[in-house]
């Protein structure tokens, strides 16, 4: 198996010598058609399936305009972040991208918050795939299938990155043939073809209220929730590191974002919301199972919880691969505990897939043991931690592109459109998320938490960086780095170190 340096190496020791080099190569074991299906399966998660329900709820019909309004921005984040990736792949992503851009302070900012947000998130995911297994074992406790699923993606993470790349394709593909069944029957459905079913017209898009049934305040309630759906695309551009063939790869991922956003998210809407009236009680409980059950579907309800809990082992086995990579990259650049940054002979860095996983598993202890404490906490405390990062994304795109101009032109692979204009739009467009954010009572809450544990990462990423000499230098010095540049870790970590 080919194993290569990547930018977000481990950085010098403090007499001045490399680290063991073994401890800094990730295999690229992940072939082109794990990538383009981890590029797929990562649109369609389980908020989509669920979480669309309470964002129709509020919207109504204009929930469609919602979903295309966010999308458009994931959109140009996505691009953003392509152009980076492309030009500079690293298993870092984002956080080494900030790092170039504006400093080491803002690569431990950046990749920090998302490690916890994907930690919390592996314990909500394995939480709620093991009440809808408990729903069908009765006699079981929840306790016993979180500890199943955390062991079994932990162990599917820790042999080969290859292993979790066939694992992720196959729920990829169960993933994509559903939403794409869905949309076809549904399809058929508003065309008045499918067989005792009648063509619903526009009576659900105009009636009960209209398309605009609780005015902006219910628009925007559904552009907050929907927003937060499409969390998990970054996963990627993370896993695009360890491909044959990174450029390409991460290249192909983002050039095909827009029609998948388009056709999954809000073309799923769009079905949604003309087949069956949005005010309708199952909506909330769950749309999809709802309009299956509309098209007399047999076991609409358990076909559904097939697919949702698809969805949750697929975004586990993906947070745990995505949290163990973010985390190593920033033990590679001297941003971590440097102990959880050796990587075993296949490649994989196994101490820190274990330590994302048992933060994972502690999280869902203590959402056992204080379910409306502490384990609530950690969720407000990530709650717009996604917004954060894409902030991040923005920025760095913005500085780093002009140096990108200068230095490298040939690694502008994948441009961002109508640069700097889009960027821009894009930037404020998160920052009027955030503002809207301020509205309701909950997203407050999640607000102030993520913004107070933003500054604590801000605050100790520039004590850091200040406390270590030329601690301002390594975004410069890890401009140019690249796959299978031997110098790339001293470049990177010289001023990480």
């Amino acid at each position: 198996m080919t194993r290569t340096e990547l930018p977000d190496a481990p950085p010098p020791s403090p007499g001045g010598s490399r680290t063991d080099r073994g401890q800094s190569a990730l295999s690229h074991g992940l072939k082109q058609r794990h990538l383009s299906m981890i590029a797929l399966g990562g649109v369609i998660g389980a908020g989509l399936f669920v979480g669309s329900g309470a964002g129709i709820a509020a919207a109504g019909p204009s929930i469609v305009l919602a979903y295309a309004a966010s999308g458009l921005l994931v959109m140009l984040v996505m691009r953003m972040l392509g152009e980076m990736s492309a030009a500079n792949p690293a298993s870092g992503s984002f956080s080494v991208h900030a790092e170039r851009a504006l400093g080491p302070w803002a690569g431990f900012t950046a990749g920090w918050i998302y490690w916890v947000l994907l930690c919390v998130a592996i314990a909500t995911e394995a939480t709620a795939a093991a009440d809808i297994v408990t729903q069908w074992m009765p006699g079981t406790e929840p306790w016993m299938w979180v500890a199943l699923f955390m062991a079994l993606f932990c162990l599917t993470n820790l042999v080969a990155v290859r292993n979790f790349g066939e694992t992720e394709f196959w729920f990829a593909a169960l993933k994509v043939f559903a939403i794409t069944a869905f949309l076809l029957l549904g399809a058929i459905a508003v065309a008045g073809l499918l067989p005792g079913v009648d063509a619903p017209g526009t009576a659900n898009l105009t009636g009960e209220g209209g398309f605009l049934p609780a005015g902006t305040n219910g628009l925007v309630v559904g552009l907050l929730a929907s927003v937060f759906a499409y969390g998990g695309l970054e996963t990627v551009t993370i896993a695009a590191a360890e491909s044959e063939d990174p450029v390409k790869g991460v290249a192909k991922a983002v050039r095909t974002a827009v029609w998948r956003i388009a056709v999954f998210y809000v073309g799923s809407m769009l079905v949604i919301v003309t087949l069956i009236p949005w005010d309708d009680k199952s909506v909330v409980a769950g749309p999809y199972a709802a309009v299956l059950d509309h098209l007399g579907i047999p076991a609409a309800a358990q076909v559904m919880n097939i697919v949702v809990l698809v969805a949750l082992l697929s975004a586990m086995n993906a947070n745990i691969y995505g949290a163990s990579r973010m985390a190593f990259s920033l033990i590679a650049r001297g941003q971590g505990p440097g102990f959880l940054g050796k990587v075993s002979a296949s490649g994989v860095p196994r101490r820190a897939v274990v330590a994302s996983s048992v933060f994972g598993f502690v999280a869902v202890l203590l959402n056992f043991w204080w379910p409306d404490t502490v384990f609530q906490w950690l969720l407000n405390t990530v709650g717009a931690a996604t917004l954060v990062v894409w902030g991040f994304i923005a920025v760095s795109q913005l500085v780093g592109r002009r140096r990108l101009e200068r230095e490298a032109p040939e690694k502008l692979v994948v441009k961002m459109w109508g640069f700097p204009v889009l960027t821009v739009i894009a930037l404020l467009g998160i920052l009027t998320v955030l503002v809207l954010m301020l509205r309701e009572g909950d997203t407050r809450t999640q607000l102030a938490f993520t913004g107070c544990l933003t500054v604590v990462l801000i605050a100790t990423g520039l004590a850091r960086q200040k406390s270590r000499p030329h601690g301002g230098d390594s975004a410069d010095d890890a401009a140019g780095a690249g796959p299978g540049d031997g110098s790339a870790g001293a470049k990177a970590g010289g001023g990480a170190s």
